[in-house]
């Protein structure tokens, strides 16, 4: 992650919660709420990007073990606080370069994670996720559909194709974010060379990508 990156989410870590609170979405996020947890069922899972843990919550008492990472101590130590986590490994770390020794896993989950990684960079990340998996392990990745007039406007497009937002903070500061919206299309052909189930799943506000790892 990037240095800027990490700043910006430690400076939210304390308000990125109003995120969840939104009247509108209420109805989508209890359904994924349902929907997500018996998708990692007596599983190992790595949940990457974990921040605030309102998803680990929800993971944790169907999973078998979770060790969840994020580069930020601010937003874990908010994580730690949540029901369910109580076996939950935390780990403070850079998701590019994740000091898990020998580990592997059967799952992944990483929400509002890969809209952050520069287009650039993402068939090399997650070939290197990879490398912490089993053959047949299960990879969702949980995201922002763009809606016109509840999203953030993009404010910037780089030479690349990578869209940013400006997000202003309680605190005053305004932060560029870097924030892509892939579609399915992109999503299958992105994970094409290394998997043959994948599915998409949307909501009014949201998206989950779920892949297989071919064995």
């Amino acid at each position: 992650m990037s240095a800027e990156m990490k700043d910006y989410y430690a400076a939210r870590a304390k308000e990125y919660d109003k995120i969840y609170a939104k009247p509108e979405r209420q109805q989508d996020l209890r359904a994924i709420e349902q929907w997500l947890p018996s998708k990692f069922a007596q599983r190992d899972v790595l949940e990457v990007a974990a921040g605030t843990g309102y998803w680990t919550q929800f993971i944790a008492p169907a999973a078998r073990r979770v060790v969840a990472l994020d580069a930020s101590d601010e937003t874990l130590s908010i994580a730690k606080t949540r029901p369910g986590v109580a076996a939950v490994d935390w780990v403070v770390g850079d998701a590019y370069d994740m000091s898990l020794g020998e580990q592997k896993f059967d799952a992944v989950f990483a929400g509002f994670w890969l809209s952050h990684i520069p287009l650039e960079k993402l068939p090399g990340y997650l070939r290197y996720l990879n490398g912490f998996l089993k053959p047949g392990a299960r990879v969702i990745f949980l995201d922002n559909l763009y809606v016109q007039g509840n999203s953030t406007p993009l404010s910037e497009r780089d030479a690349a194709g990578n869209t940013y937002q400006t997000r202003p903070l309680a605190d005053g500061s305004t932060h560029k974010v870097l924030k892509n919206y892939p579609t399915e299309l992109g999503l299958s052909d992105l994970v094409s060379s290394f998997s043959r189930q994948f599915s998409y799943t949307t909501w009014q506000y949201y998206w989950a990508f779920d892949y297989r790892v071919d064995g």
